[in-house]
């Protein structure tokens, strides 16, 4: 039971607290007076959206706030908030003071606010909605849920299927290529950084050749064909020897050229000995291995990473072809089976539904009965055979439609042909109680009495009465003989102080509420 309801901040609404009771709380009010913003910060606060232009200008949120209680246990009490921020628009939920997530409030709502309006009375319309209302009635969850479950795991196998297929298909027919270019890796068979540790490897050989040919030449200038610059040097220190004797400066000459041929002879000694070719490495190899890498490359139009990837994919790829003709068999089978356990469940499914449905339609024109149509309306349901997958026509699942015929001599015709708009609020109401039977969620009554008068206002009333006394109520109205009713009224306003509108909510007893009563007549007070 709803009991207590705050509104902060939310559009004219600056601050508003309601207290109600069991059975019947009425909202009244002129047109535009605000009813709907209560009922915005309701359905807000059980898990619609809405936008941040709802939060009051110059506020920084709007805040709903509110206490459900069981009626049959006073310990058992939910809180809950919901803050919507400006500056964002995101909004924060809170269930108990613990910050929660937004969809745990979808699983609450069902337990707590059963809403009804004008939009339910088009949903009304809708085959869907009106499947449901009959799947409800089946009381067979577990059937839907495997139906659901079935239904969700034939169409997995079946794109499991489709796309295993598919790739059987494409690769089949590349399948000589794939084989051609797997040979051509494998005959060249590259490894992991190969092609890098040649070219070093080449690189280190060509320096070490480049080093013994200048030793080479070194060694040529020094030594010569015929005369080197070894025997040119002693041949000019044999002719500055005696030059040497009587000039002190040549003798100093003749030491130098001495000291630089000893030099020369001890550089030449060196030059004998270049460093070692690498003995295990064959230059011609790695140059031959080099170039079947690029001749690779170049047929493949790819890198050796990317060719020894593509290896790996050729290689998994054909073993997939090798073994896809099992998986095929495989998914089939399941298929098979999942067609089967779901052929069998629909047609189960299908027979409690008709059942359902029976009942339901029987027990929905003995209600609409009460509210003013003729005894001898018949309501019943459409089934249309309809395939789950239009590939699998053995699937077929009954589709509903709702039919009546409210008036003597019509054949039953669809809900939106024939129903006007004080027929779709009479018939949205025989649902809601039905519904009401089953469920403990307090009702919520948007001007379900829209298009309603005279005498079948008051068989409105009656039902309205009927299920008050079971469950607790919110009605919105423009009725005085609804409004009379009410256990708890509370009467809605539009006040206006300076320059800024307020939507005010106020408790009437008394002579308030009977001052109301004849507003809404169209009375004058006395």
């Amino acid at each position: 039971m709803l009991e207590v309801l705050r509104i902060r901040n939310l559009a004219l609404i600056a601050d508003m607290e309601l207290d109600f009771t069991r059975g019947m709380n009425v909202l009244t009010g002129e047109t535009g007076a605000g009813k709907s913003f209560i009922l915005k910060a309701i359905t807000f606060l059980m898990g619609e959206r809405i936008g941040a232009g709802m939060v009051r200008p110059g506020k920084e949120r709007a805040v709903v706030e509110a206490i459900f209680t069981d009626p049959t246990n006073a310990q058992a009490e939910l809180i809950l908030r919901r803050e919507l921020i400006a500056e964002t628009g995101r909004s924060r939920l809170y269930v108990n003071d613990e910050l929660r997530s937004q969809d745990s409030i979808k699983e609450l709502r069902p337990a707590l606010i059963l809403h009804t309006s004008q939009h339910g009375q088009q949903r009304l319309l809708q085959p869907g909605f009106q499947a449901r209302l009959v799947d409800e009635q089946m009381n067979r969850p577990d059937l839907l849920e495997e139906k659901e479950r079935l239904v969700r795991e034939l169409r997995e196998t079946a794109r499991k299927h489709e796309e295993l297929g598919a790739r059987f298909r494409n690769l089949s027919d590349r399948r000589e290529l794939l084989e051609i270019h797997l040979k051509e890796i494998e005959k060249v068979a590259p490894e992991p950084g190969e092609e890098e540790r040649l070219e070093l490897l080449r690189a280190e050989v060509r320096a070490g050749e480049e080093t013994r040919r200048h030793y080479q030449q070194a060694l040529d200038i020094l030594r010569g064909d015929e005369q080197g610059l070894l025997s040119l040097l002693g041949n000019l220190e044999r002719a500055l020897e005696p030059l040497a004797r009587d000039d002190d400066e040549m003798a100093a000459n003749l030491e130098a050229t001495t000291a630089f041929r000893q030099n020369a002879a001890e550089l030449e000694r060196r030059l004998r000995r270049p460093p070692r070719e690498m003995s295990n490495v064959d230059p011609e190899q790695v140059e031959s291995r080099l170039f079947a890498l690029a001749q690779l490359k170049r047929k493949l139009h790819r890198t050796l990473p990317e060719i020894l990837s593509l290896k790996g994919e050729i290689e998994e790829n054909l073993s997939f072809l090798d073994a896809c003709a099992l998986d095929m068999r495989q998914l089939e089978k399941k298929e098979k089976h999942l067609q089967n356990a779901l052929a069998n469940l629909l047609e189960r499914l299908n027979a409690e539904r008709r059942k359902a449905a029976v009942s339901f339609t029987s027990g929905l024109a003995v209600s609409l009965k009460g509210l003013g149509f003729s005894d001898q309306i018949h309501v019943l349901a459409e089934f249309t055979p309809t395939p789950l997958f239009p590939e699998i026509p053995t699937l077929v699942e009954d589709r509903i439609r709702l039919l009546w015929a409210p008036n003597p001599g019509q054949p039953p015709q669809p809900l939106d042909r024939i129903a006007s708009g004080g027929e779709l609020s009479r018939f949205l109401l025989a649902v809601v109680s039905m519904q009401a039977q089953q469920e403990g969620a307090t009702l919520i009554f948007d001007e379900v009495d829209a298009g309603i008068g005279g005498r079948t206002l008051n068989k409105v009333a009656e039902r309205l009465n009927a299920l008050a006394a079971q469950r607790q109520m919110l009605l919105i109205t423009h009725w005085p003989l609804l409004a009379r009713h009410a256990a708890r009224h509370f009467q809605v306003i539009k006040e206006i102080r300076g320059e800024e509108t307020f939507t005010l909510c106020k408790r009437l007893e008394g002579k308030d509420k009977e001052a109301e009563l004849a507003r809404m007549a169209g009375m004058e007070p006395a």
